[in-house]
């Protein structure tokens, strides 16, 4: 039986925020009360779909608190999780044997930033934003985009809950929800999937470059107390990854003896057999990071995609019914590898927009853009634009580009360089190296089983598979025939595999229940087959402290 023959339950607010990150949560905030908020204030609804807020928040996370300082200036006396002051930042450059200090960029300067935990600053923000009076519903996914009869978003719909994998109603079968709202904000996060619905069904990425996207993979150690530096902040760039693989990695000390671990690499990679994971648990084995670990206990995993377009691949941020905010948009700094405080204030402007819009009785908060463009978003990710997309040249050219712009041209180049879509850049099998791992050790690598479960990543077995193919054959004729099967390597949570069949032909097996909601399947397959889609409520990983 088909989903419309159930009656859905409906809710009606003014505003309906779809994602409790630090966009969704600072947009939630500035609407119920910001200086031009009106005498009576909008209503306001958060959908969340993690099981509670920040189960699914990861970042590095090295935070600049200007976000926080226009979004709640006094923040600190209102306890904010934010206790650790980067006191002392450096880059090297990773050969297999050597680190050689760099100078640090003046944009990757951490200095009067904050290391901590996103999880627990999304945790705090929900605080705050109940308090002011925002209802806010953890577990509750938005599945489904609402349109009026003008073709206006008009609100969000939660998934069914109960359905069995072939779709039919199961025992304790419940309808969705409907949420409808005078205006709609997506703020899920990098790559949210009814954000890339609204994209092109009002043409939002029409004058803008394609969206690209680095997959971050942290760890969380306990580490020896002799060794732990509060504070301290390192990135490398080099070894594991090759000249022609943009990315990099993070060491945050936090505390108490902890300290964050990750790399970072690009999507736009070219060699199939790459697998972001093995090249994260090679890094740790380092002979300049090596030592920090060793006899340290991992306590935490987990990954996510983050947008690296930078402000040319910005979307248009507004349509009929709705605005984008956060990540959703690619509101990221990719030289400072930073994107809590931008992902505030584009929230905090497209509350903004939309409290205009309701005041006034209209349904497209148009000004949206010029209000971006005119405030200090533009004047930190505008003049870095070029930087990223300088590194297809390779590691070294883009480093020489890089000076330029920055000391040289002071990032007012005449010109814009642009993009290509992640899934266009994979180069066939036949003309790739093949890359062999070492096995895990146990101790300081380890393999994606054991990662997994140190994220508490649970899926409810029985309901649908949240990650749909298009056209089942493609997997076996173009995933595994022509790049051999580069899903098994660049997923961080061994979701796919491939297996044979009775005839003894290759067939893709998908383990849903290991997916971490990085999104990399459905930005990195070749032929663009790999759809996700939100789980039922509640499931997916469960970040602690991340």
């Amino acid at each position: 039986m088909e989903q419309e023959a159930y009656e859905r339950e409906a809710l009606t607010y003014d505003v309906v925020v779809v994602g409790a990150g630090p966009a969704g949560l600072a947009a939630a905030l500035e609407l119920i009360g910001g200086d031009d908020a009106a005498s009576e204030s909008p209503t306001v609804c958060v959908l969340e779909k993690g099981a509670s807020v920040g189960a699914h928040l990861i970042s590095g996370a090295a935070i600049d608190p200007r976000g926080l300082d226009d979004l709640l200036p006094e923040w600190a006396e209102q306890g904010a999780p934010l206790r650790v002051r980067a006191t002392e930042d450096s880059l090297h450059y990773l050969t297999s044997k050597r680190a050689v200090r760099l100078p640090t960029p003046p944009q990757m300067d951490n200095r009067g930033s904050y290391v901590g935990s996103l999880g627990e600053l999304g945790q705090w923000l929900a605080e705050q934003a109940e308090a002011a009076g925002v209802e806010i519903y953890p577990g509750f996914p938005a599945a489904e985009v609402l349109y009026d009869e003008s073709g206006a978003v008009c609100g969000v719909a939660t998934p069914d809950m109960g359905r069995r994998a072939d779709g039919t109603p199961g025992p304790g079968f419940e309808p969705g929800v409907e949420v409808r709202a005078r205006q709609t904000g997506f703020a899920e996060g990098a790559h949210g999937s009814l954000t890339q619905q609204v994209i092109e069904r009002f043409g939002l990425r029409r004058d803008a470059q394609p969206q690209t996207y680095g997959l971050g993979l942290k760890e969380i150690w306990e580490v020896d107390p002799q060794r732990h530096a509060p504070g301290q902040v390192a990135h490398t760039i080099g070894w594991p990854l090759d000249q022609f693989t943009y990315g990099g990695s993070f060491l945050y000390h936090l505390d108490p003896r902890r300290v964050a671990i990750g790399l970072v690499v690009g999507l736009d990679y070219q060699n199939p057999y790459l697998s972001p994971f093995e090249e994260f648990q090679r890094l740790k084995t380092h002979p300049t990071i090596r030592p920090l670990l060793e006899g340290g206990r991992r306590i935490g995993y987990g990954a996510r995609v983050l947008p690296e377009g930078g402000w040319q691949s910005l979307p248009r941020l507004s349509f009929p019914g709705g605005v984008l905010a956060g990540d959703a948009a690619g509101f990221v700094n990719v030289p400072r590898i930073k994107g809590i405080h931008t992902a505030i204030k584009s929230g905090m402007l497209a509350a903004e927009a939309v409290r205009t819009v309701l005041q006034a009785g209209g349904n497209e908060a148009d000004d949206l853009d010029q209000r971006v463009g005119a405030s200090w978003l533009r004047d930190e990710l505008h003049p870095v634009r070029n930087i990223r997309p300088a590194f297809r040249w390779g590691l070294l050219p883009a480093l020489a580009y890089s000076a330029m712009d920055t000391y040289l041209l002071r990032g007012r180049a005449p010109w814009t360089l642009g993009h290509e879509p992640d899934h266009q850049r994979l180069q066939p099998a036949a003309r790739a190296r093949r890359k062999v791992y070492p096995r895990p050790d146990g101790q300081l690598t380890f393999d994606r089983t054991a990662s997994v479960f140190l994220s508490g990543t649970h899926h409810e077995e029985g309901q649908p598979c949240h990650l749909v193919l298009g056209d089942p054959g493609l997997a076996t004729r173009v995933n595994w025939a022509v790049y051999d099967g580069p899903e098994t390597r660049y997923c961080p949570a061994g979701v796919y595999d491939y297996e044979r069949d009775a005839d003894g032909q290759p067939r893709l097996r998908i383990d849903a229940i290991n997916c971490l909601h990085c999104k990399a399947c459905d930005i990195k397959d070749p032929p663009q087959n790999i759809r996700w889609v939100v789980p039922q409520g509640g499931d997916g990983p469960n970040y602690q402290g991340m």
